[in-house]
């Protein structure tokens, strides 16, 4: 455990590594919180439409900032001291975010009875929801261009801080809503909430007056989005394929096994959600800043396998806890209702298992703009992903969905073993990295 601290401390103060805790924390406490009013208030099938409205959010945001947010931070924090070209960073993001935002808007508003009957079946009628969440949409993009400017700044402490007033509210106002309108309110809680955390967004960023100023129309240059293009790639095809093949495999579980089993499911992904923030915190703020230091093959392969020495054992230990204590966490973490969820566990663990041993290495595209071969394998694993699950899903049951997540990112990271054959298992010399 020992090792586990000094390799995370190495890269940042013990302050922000206690805040950034305290923050997963936060997020992991407030989903349990939610899951139980969710199981209590509304049941299994509530489970299944919240996952479809949430995994289409998250692709439809995605797409809304065009996948700028982590590109945006790594160009702010180049160009901070250069004021014109820190213009042209900020002017061109704001107005191309601002623009695919409000298209995208429009472009829902005007589908939402579509939206809806993809989403939820002609069964659940929730046209207003998807209208809602049009409406709001340029707001999300709004404040996630604030969070890029301060994470670009390197105000990470102000970022915890925000993050953590966010999910009080967020946390106040689901259940408030959950508690007063049941799936209405938990499906209208899913899309304001992301606006709301504007409200606080803009105070943390208040220090920074002077930076909208700085914004201007005459400033838009498109060698910014060249530039930032590698990133935009990247970070669509990531953030909207998992999100979409979960929506397709969710409603393949509607009709093959009926919405309960589907909300059974659902809960057990977020489960997994829960325990996976604890190891996604790690990789974006020490693994990934690691991989982008790195440029030779020796010094990759040391840092994989030391992420595999140092950190890996701490999350099986975690992992194996969690298995044995399943009984015992559905019903603390939704209802007895729940119960079916307790015989997913094994698959879905061990398939989170391979996804983090490949996340590690996977990390190294995003790090050196590798996006031909990250597209290519996201891809993959897309296709995979639904070809195996519904496959499973006909011969095992819901079983069957877990079963495909095993397999999908079994595959997933056998392939990326043998892509960095040579630089994980070769001899090798202090080489340069951009070969393979």
């Amino acid at each position: 455990m020992k090792k586990f601290f000094n390799y995370i401390n190495g890269e940042n103060s013990v302050k922000t590594f206690g805040l950034n805790s305290a923050n997963v924390g936060l997020k992991i406490l407030s989903g349990i919180i939610i899951s139980k009013f969710i199981a209590i208030y509304i049941g299994p099938y509530g489970m299944a439409l919240i996952g479809n409205l949430k995994n289409f959010l998250s692709a439809i945001q995605s797409i809304a900032i065009s996948g700028l947010y982590k590109g945006v931070v790594k160009f702010i924090s180049q160009v901070k001291s250069d004021a014109l070209e820190l213009s042209k960073t900020l002017s061109t993001v704001f107005y191309f975010g601002f623009f695919s935002s409000f298209f995208l808007a429009l472009l829902c508003y005007y589908n939402a009875e579509f939206i809806s009957d993809v989403l939820f079946s002609e069964d659940y009628k929730y046209t207003n929801i998807i209208e809602t969440m049009a409406i709001v949409l340029p707001f999300y993009a709004l404040n996630m261009f604030a969070f890029s400017i301060m994470n670009g700044f390197s105000k990470q402490k102000y970022l915890l801080v925000i993050n953590m007033l966010c999910q009080v509210l967020g946390l106040a106002v689901t259940l408030l809503l959950i508690f007063r309108e049941n799936i209405n309110g938990a499906l209208l809680a899913i899309v304001i909430t992301p606006a709301l955390n504007l409200l606080i967004t803009i105070v943390g960023i208040a220090f920074r007056k002077s930076l909208i100023t700085t914004i201007k129309i005459k400033h838009i240059s498109l060698s910014v989005i060249n530039r930032l293009s590698p990133y935009m790639i990247m970070a669509l095809v990531s953030a909207i394929a998992i999100p979409i093949v979960m929506v397709i495999i969710r409603n393949y579980i509607i009709t093959a096994l009926g919405i309960e089993s589907a909300g059974y499911w659902t809960a057990m992904t977020r489960v997994s959600d829960y325990y996976l923030m604890f190891i996604n915190s790690l990789m974006v703020l020490y693994i990934l800043p690691r991989f982008s230091a790195i440029n030779s093959k020796s010094k990759f392969k040391k840092e994989v396998f030391s992420f595999y020495k140092i950190v890996m054992p701490v999350f099986l230990i975690l992992l194996f806890v969690i298995y044995l204590g399943r009984s015992i966490l559905v019903p603390l973490f939704f209802s007895e209702e729940f119960e079916p969820v307790v015989d997913l566990f094994g698959f879905q663990i061990l398939g989170d298992i391979m996804r983090v041993l490949a996340m590690v290495i996977v990390y190294k595209f995003l790090a050196k703009k590798m996006f031909g071969h990250y597209i290519i394998l996201e891809i993959f694993l897309f296709l995979i992903m639904y070809a195996s699950s519904v496959f499973l899903i006909d011969e095992f049951g819901l079983k069957g969905a877990v079963m495909g997540h095993f397999f999908s990112y079994s595959m997933y990271f056998a392939l990326i073993l043998l892509i960095f054959n040579s630089s994980l298992f070769g001899i090798l010399p202090s080489d340069n990295l951009e070969e393979n």
